[in-house]
């Protein structure tokens, strides 16, 4: 059981960083806010609130660090195999739909994986329709709140280790043949990369026929996963689809907007003609 005044600790702490990156400490899980937290006073060598909290005002570069340990995010290329396979007949369809002018949301893209793999769905739809030339009409925005997730993704080189579930025959059409692999240029030309908030800003350029937010919105309260659910359906174009993680469940009002296609998978489309 916390006593007061570590909770009182906690919370000037909580504060502290609030004000300092403007990061909504108090929509995060508290649970997992202090582990994650405890994990830079142990690397820090302290073990206190307050003492932590010293750390910070004497060496700012803490501030990213911390900022690192909260958002972390692990991920691979095609992680949850089964889910991108029931995915790819409907990227096929709206990429018909669409002429190509498929416009793709990969929120909380960790450091590169998960954007870069909507990229390589989104070009495996066009090849097998006989579209490859369309594919420059694709994007994928790519955010995240991180800074050391944003580099990575800005200059995207992986170990072989990020490619143990994606079907071999991808690696090797649409990454380079040597580890650390780089994706083709056809497919980064297509990935935009940019600092977003999730808990704070607006989707940065509704309309998306696609948004991917899978193991995100899991480390938020209630009250914030279901704001983000509504925001997730105002930035979906009618017939666009969202895909959550296989732990997150949608609920609130977004739930009278997004009809869910596959239950195991997670896959919701919004109502409404494409």
């Amino acid at each position: 059981m916390t006593s007061e005044p570590d909770e009182r600790a906690f919370q000037a702490l909580t504060q502290q960083i609030s004000r300092a990156r403007g990061l909504a400490c108090g929509s995060y899980k508290d649970r997992c806010l202090r582990r994650r937290i405890a994990v830079r006073m142990r690397a820090r060598g302290v073990h206190t609130y307050d003492e932590y909290r010293q750390v910070l005002d004497t060496d700012p570069h803490e501030y990213d660090l911390l900022l690192d340990a909260l958002t972390i995010n692990v991920t691979k290329f095609f992680r949850n195999l089964e889910t991108w396979q029931a995915l790819a007949p409907r990227l096929a369809a709206l990429w018909t739909e669409r002429a190509g002018h498929v416009r793709a949301w990969s929120a909380g893209c960790a450091s590169g994986e998960e954007p870069y793999t909507v990229a390589v769905a989104l070009a495996e739809a066009a090849r097998q329709g006989g579209q490859e030339t369309l594919l420059e009409r694709a994007r994928v925005d790519a955010t995240d709140i991180d800074r050391t997730s944003l580099e990575r993704t800005r200059a995207p080189a992986f170990p072989d280790a990020a490619f143990s579930e994606m079907p071999p025959e991808l690696t090797r059409r649409y990454f380079t043949a040597e580890p650390p692999r780089h994706p083709l240029p056809a497919l980064q030309r297509i990935v935009r990369v940019r600092k977003h908030d999730l808990t704070s800003q607006p989707p940065p350029a509704p309309p998306y026929d696609l948004i991917v937010c899978r193991n995100v919105v899991i480390y938020f309260d209630r009250a914030l996963q279901e704001r983000l659910f509504e925001t997730f359906a105002d930035a979906l174009a009618p017939g666009g689809i969202l895909v959550l993680g296989k732990v997150e469940t949608l609920f609130g009002p977004a739930r009278q907007r997004l009809v869910l296609e596959e239950p195991r998978e997670r896959i919701y489309r919004r109502a409404g003609a494409g």
